[in-house]
């Protein structure tokens, strides 16, 4: 064991010399393999890190829930709009019907949501997106409160002229949020008194736009709007002990038994499960991750014939050095460890240089992308496995012809 620190020992302080004298040498072999572990890991980065957005977003649609709708939200050449377009939308009256028929049912409501222009005083927000929600939405769909409440059975059962506003909107209208409680907006020519401010989400590109929405009760919001032009949906919530497939199934079959479908008729409508969004969603990104890792692994593959360069010199200028080792009792396989040792110390050195500009690459592309870009332990230890595994490829055939030196010939030269 002592041998082994030993001979690790002298290998990290001969290939550290190495370093100094020869670093025009030493940068050029290193440039390879530093731009191979940033294309790789750098990919990696952006892509895992814009996975996880995606997929918090898509998860805040709710889990185990499915958006009954005229659309299919995965599109495709087989879904055509315009076929789409031409299925009747859903009714209020639907979402009963289903929660009377279903056994997998957790909760099941009905949706309405359009945009539209907000006013205060002079004020006017405009394109807010605004949901008309029922008793159940705040049990599919958690909402957390900055200020104030939920909507009372009273002014959900009456349709009251009440309203929550997101954070955003409130922010944009008074200041303060807080400030917000008790104070009327204008909504298509209607008053609405706001009594709860939704707490701050952030940005979101998929589900939920809370920030910048207005809720209201849902008998409230059809006398503001056409229910048929809000682009109305059903969001029904499985049991936690159904799978989404078997609830998913039970569904289409209380679907077409309302809309009278007979056996040959199509679906006219669709079932978008969130978790199926989310599976899709992590094939498609386990494709670009396989793309991106193969154009870097060409950039690795360069550097790593820069290593395998450097080695050759290595071997060639230690020659008598391994001669004499040899002639006073070193093994082939000591000689053999001591230069993979240093081939994949270069690599190491290489890929903590590729390491410091993704850190670097990170920085520049959390503020554009509006969401943190960050290298995870795994890449770290990917890296670290990546610049092993190179070093050792790079090293074995010179290592290999320095190990089989014969001591005599190698100290002649």
């Amino acid at each position: 064991m002592f041998k082994k620190l030993q001979i690790i020992s002298n290998s990290l302080r001969l290939t550290l010399q190495e370093l100094k004298v020869n670093k025009l040498r030493t940068a050029l072999s290193l440039t390879g393999v530093a731009f191979g572990i940033f294309c790789i890991i750098g990919v990696l980065a952006t892509v895992n890190s814009l996975e996880r957005n995606i997929q918090d977003n898509i998860q805040s649609m709710g889990s185990k829930t499915i958006y009954i709708d005229k659309w299919d939200y995965s599109g495709g050449p087989d879904k055509p709009w315009w076929k789409m377009r031409a299925r009747p939308v859903m009714k209020y009256e639907e979402a009963a019907e289903v929660k009377q028929r279903s056994l997998m049912l957790d909760n099941i409501t009905f949706l309405m949501q359009t945009n539209t222009n907000l006013i205060h005083g002079n004020d006017v927000l405009q394109n807010a997106v605004v949901y008309g929600i029922n008793p159940a939405q705040i049990d599919i769909q958690p909402i957390n409160f900055e200020d104030g409440r939920y909507f009372s059975p009273t002014e959900f059962t009456f349709g009251s002229n009440v309203c929550l506003i997101g954070y955003t909107n409130a922010e944009n209208f008074f200041g303060d949020a807080s400030r917000a409680l008790g104070k009327e907006i204008e909504i298509k020519g209607r008053k609405a008194t706001i009594v709860g401010v939704i707490k701050k989400q952030g940005k979101n590109s998929i589900g939920w736009d809370y920030d910048n929405c207005v809720m209201m009760p849902y008998q409230f919001c059809r006398k503001v709007f056409d229910e048929k032009k809000s682009n109305p949906v059903l969001i029904a919530k499985g049991k936690d002990n159904v799978s989404v497939d078997a609830f998913s199934e039970e569904l289409r079959g209380i679907m077409r038994q309302i809309r009278r479908l007979s056996p040959t008729e199509e679906d006219n409508f669709s079932l978008n499960s969130v978790e199926g969004f989310s599976k899709a969603v992590s094939q498609f990104f386990v494709t670009i991750n396989i793309v991106g890792s193969i154009i870097g692994g060409i950039s690795l593959v360069v550097g790593m014939f820069g290593i395998a360069n450097i080695m050759f010199v290595t071997v060639k200028e230690r020659t008598p050095l391994i001669g004499l080792k040899k002639a006073i009792g070193a093994k082939k396989r000591s000689i053999l460890f001591e230069f993979l040792m240093e081939a994949a110390l270069l690599c190491i050195i290489g890929g903590a240089i590729g390491l410091i500009f993704v850190y670097i690459l990170t920085l520049v592309l959390s503020g554009p992308l509006n969401f943190p870009v960050y290298i995870s332990l795994p890449m770290l230890l990917i890296t670290i496995l990546i610049c092993l595994i190179t070093g050792v490829l790079a090293g074995i055939v010179p290592a290999s012809q320095a190990a089989k030196l014969d001591p005599v010939v190698a100290i002649r030269s």
